[in-house]
Parts: structure tokens; C-alpha cells; sequence
């Protein structure tokens, strides 16, 4: 596949841009947000619908027993807030009433993982993949620009059951193809590969595409492949490439523990036991800081990505 930034773009803006397409195609979208309608880019959605949009305030645990109600009527609610919002504050909420029930609610989420920056810690949160993707019954989605936001955005609305979707605050490469198909669970394989396999997600695809030139000039062949659903998880995709390459990196914008990261590793545990290493938050709270500073510390960078890469080989 080929693939060129356009330019950077923050991925909070796909998700907007998707909810107003969606608000013009489908009568049963409404939206919902706790007092972030401008961060979360749902002012579009509201000037055109106003009818169909709810500002709920600073009350998220409310907001999803709303939506929850919401969809015993026929309406496809999709809620807005800071990722920390959507789960940690509220996951008793999302469990009880959404999960158990399998309410189709679309919880949406920005300002995840460290890039969001400057807040800092008690706002960046590298657990939300984890905690969502343990309830039963629902789908984890971490797209990696705003291209594959938007796509996924107006995919979601067409998937019966609770769907995490998670995006963020920062101006990241545009690189996807615009107006492309979005298949929940359908891994994408952005560059092809003999000697290990590099699964990435959300804004850490970019970072593997370019780690995977960088290995290239080192005569080392990447092979890059976007795992933007996390559950469910592409197995099929993981298995085949593994079995070609014979190790594989984990690439994360999120704590090393319950993320792609661990999905990859039992899945390989269970089926084809294969050399891993992870790039992700080690056991650690975020601070404040730019993103790229951030990334930079905590080892999610592209050279982490190249690193990562050179020990797995250097294991099989």
C-alpha cells in the first residue's frame, strides 16, 4: 500500500467531520457531550441539528445512562468527552448499563494517551484500551489519523453493540487514503516484510512507518501493519504475518499492560509462541509536557520502534 502525509492533521477533527456526515445521513445519530462540544469538534453536528444533539454538563455518568436510554427508542447515541472521561470516571456506568445490555452506544474519545501534552498526568490516560476491551461485548477502535477517524466514525454507526472509539488532541501526519472503506477487525498491511513484523496502532502507525525506513537503510525488512481495532482483534492477520517474519514489536500509544500489546501476546501465546517486544508506557503516569517531548521519554519515538524491532530480531 502506498501511503504520503497530506499534511498533519489532529484526529479529534475526523471524528467531527464523520458525526456531521453522519448527522446528514442517518436520522437515528444524535450526539451527546459533557461540556466539551469545541474539543471534542462536535459544534458542527450541533449547529445543524440542534434538535438531535444533547449538552448533558459536566456529568459523564449521567451522559451514558442517557445514551444507554437512548437506544431502547431506535437512536444511535454517540457520546463526547476526554478519554479519561469516557472510562475511568464512568466505567461502572459503561458496564452496568451499556456493556451488560449490550446497548448500542458509540462512546467516543479524545484527548488520549500522553499526546495529550500540557494537562498532564491525571488527564492522560494510557489504561482506557485495557479497561474497554476486557467488558464483553464491546469493540475497541484506536484509528491513526484523520482520515481513518472519520472513516471510522461513520463505520461505527453501521455496527449493532457498544463500540469504544478512541482519538486525540494533537495535529498528527495525514497519511491514510480519504473517502477509504473501514472494516471493523480488518487489519491494514501498510508495508510488507520478511524479517519482523511491526503492529502498531493509533498515532504510533506513523511512527512505525517511519521506523520501518530506518530499518530498511540497516538492511533489516519491516513489515507494518495497522491494527486499528483492537477487539476484535485480527487474528488471522497477526498469525500470517508472524509466521513469515518469525518476531514481532507491539506499538502503542497506552501502558504496556492491557493494551494491543498483551492482546498480541496471549494470541501468539495460545497459537504461535513468537519472539515480542513492546513499545509502550512502562508501569508509569504520564507528565506535562509537549507530545513529542513525551514520547520521547517514555519511549514510544521512532527510534524506540527501530530499537524494539532490532531485539526481536536478534531473538529468533
Amino acid at each position: 500500500m502506498q501511503y504520503t502525509s497530506s499534511g498533519d492533521k489532529d484526529t479529534r477533527s475526523g471524528f467531527g467531520e464523520g458525526l456531521l456526515e453522519l448527522g446528514r445521513t442517518n436520522p437515528n445519530v444524535v450526539a451527546l457531550c459533557a461540556d466539551l462540544t469545541g474539543s471534542l469538534k462536535m459544534d458542527a453536528f450541533e449547529k445543524e441539528f440542534p434538535e438531535r444533539f444533547f449538552q448533558i454538563g459536566i456529568a459523564e455518568a449521567n451522559m451514558m445512562g442517557i445514551a444507554a436510554g437512548m437506544t431502547i427508542g431506535g437512536k444511535i447515541p454517540f457520546t463526547g468527552t476526554f478519554a479519561n472521561f469516557s472510562t475511568g470516571r464512568v466505567y461502572d456506568q459503561i458496564r452496568q448499563s451499556i456493556a451488560y445490555s449490550g446497548k448500542n452506544v458509540k462512546i467516543c474519545a479524545s484527548h488520549a494517551g500522553l499526546t495529550l501534552g500540557e494537562d498532564g498526568a491525571t488527564h492522560q490516560i494510557l489504561e482506557d484500551l485495557g479497561m474497554m476491551r476486557m467488558l464483553p461485548g464491546m469493540t475497541v477502535i484506536n484509528p491513526c489519523d484523520f482520515n481513518q477517524t472519520k472513516a471510522a466514525t461513520i463505520a461505527i454507526a453501521k455496527h449493532n453493540g457498544p463500540v469504544y472509539l478512541r482519538f486525540g488532541r494533537p495535529k498528527v501526519a495525514n497519511f491514510t487514503a480519504p473517502n477509504q472503506p473501514f472494516e471493523i477487525g480488518k487489519a491494514i498491511t501498510f508495508i510488507e516484510g520478511t524479517d519482523v513484523s511491526i503492529f502498531a496502532t493509533g498515532h504510533l502507525v506513523w511512527k512505525a512507518l517511519q521506523a520501518a525506513e530506518i530499518l530498511k537503510e540497516k538492511g533489516i525488512s519491516a513489515e507494518v501493519i495497522n491494527i486499528h481495532t483492537i477487539k476484535p482483534l485480527d487474528a488471522d492477520a497477526i498469525l500470517k504475518s508472524a509466521a513469515k517474519t518469525r518476531c514481532v514489536v507491539s506499538a502503542e500509544e497506552h501502558q504496556r499492560n492491557g493494551g494491543l500489546g498483551d492482546a498480541i501476546a496471549q494470541l501468539l501465546a495460545i497459537k504461535m509462541p513468537t519472539p515480542q517486544e513492546f513499545v509502550a508506557v512502562n508501569d508509569s503516569f504520564g507528565e506535562s509536557g509537549t507530545p513529542e517531548q513525551l514520547l520521547t521519554k517514555y519511549g514510544l519515538d521512532t527510534a524506540d520502534v527501530v530499537a524494539a524491532a532490532e531485539r526481536a530480531v536478534a531473538r529468533k
